[in-house]
């Protein structure tokens, strides 16, 4: 018999993010702390660049539209006050996602905060890598631009659909540079791979059920519902059972990403990078 909680309807709440740069970092908060809770669906009111009293009284008029509770990340005294002055006006919880955490640090280091909008953006050496990193990554996407694989940091193999595109897109929004290189059953693997000294060469593995569903919900999205070897329980398992072998005689580290979203996967192919050393396990 079903668990109550489990018939109970979702949850579905106004949260509105108002911040005075780009509003991801506020995103990523609220979207973390509401993945939290089970049934709970947040309707989302992105308001970046608030910048002026003018671009937060829109803001407020949208927020008194559709209550709901409103998080900051507002650096400027005088916009955050106006806010939270609006917000006690509308009875409407407000929070300033940071302040907990910039606290804690300030009394830790015994520093000043900077009262600059926007510090965490500013085009330093870091950004312009990560620019770098992120057309390396497109330029070298499933097998492209070989000629230079040597360039990578690190080099992501795997079987159709094991998340190698998305996850070399997420490492180089850490600045590092990676390529991968698809195993298609007939076609060979570019020579250069055998060949490169300094990038580390990671192995994607995944179960063949959890691949066979991946590869048909491709299928269907794409309108395709005719069997062929692609989603053979078969040809998928000798895939798989190619792959490891190759990733095994080479000496590659291998990450299972059955269970792995791509950001837990990009995680473990940084702890490689970092030093870890062998096989990557699923726990749990």
């Amino acid at each position: 018999m079903p668990n109550p909680s489990q018939q109970r309807l979702a949850t579905y709440f106004h949260v509105h993010l108002v911040s005075d740069s780009t509003g991801e970092t506020l995103n990523a908060m609220a979207r973390a702390v509401c993945a939290r809770f089970e049934n709970v669906l947040p309707i989302e009111h992105i308001y970046a660049l608030v910048r002026s009293q003018r671009q937060l009284d829109r803001a407020l008029g949208d927020i008194e539209e559709a209550p709901g509770i409103v998080l900051h990340t507002i650096v400027d005294d005088k916009l955050r006050e106006a806010l939270e002055e609006g917000c006690r006006r509308l009875e409407m919880p407000c929070m300033a996602a940071l302040d907990p955490l910039v606290h804690s640090m300030q009394r830790y280091l015994g520093a000043d905060t900077t009262s600059r909008v926007g510090a965490h953006l500013r085009l330093d050496t870091d950004y312009f890598n990560r620019m770098d990193a992120l057309n390396y990554a497109i330029a070298h996407d499933d097998g492209q631009g070989g000629q230079d694989l040597e360039q990578a940091d690190v080099i992501l193999l795997g079987v159709s659909r094991t998340s190698k595109t998305p996850t070399c897109i997420y490492l180089a929004h850490r600045g590092v540079r990676a390529a991968n290189v698809p195993l298609v059953p007939g076609r060979p693997i570019p020579d250069q791979l055998f060949q490169v000294k300094r990038a580390m060469v990671v192995g994607l593995t995944i179960s063949p059920d959890r691949l066979i569903q991946i590869r048909r919900n491709r299928l269907l999205s794409l309108k395709q519902d005719r069997d062929t070897s692609y989603i053979d329980t078969d040809a998928v398992r000798d895939e798989i059972i190619q792959a490891r072998r190759l990733y095994e005689r080479h000496g590659w580290q291998t990450i299972d990403v059955t269970r792995r979203s791509v950001e837990e996967t990009a995680a473990a192919v940084l702890n490689l990078l970092h030093g870890g050393h062998g096989q990557v396990e699923v726990l749990g």
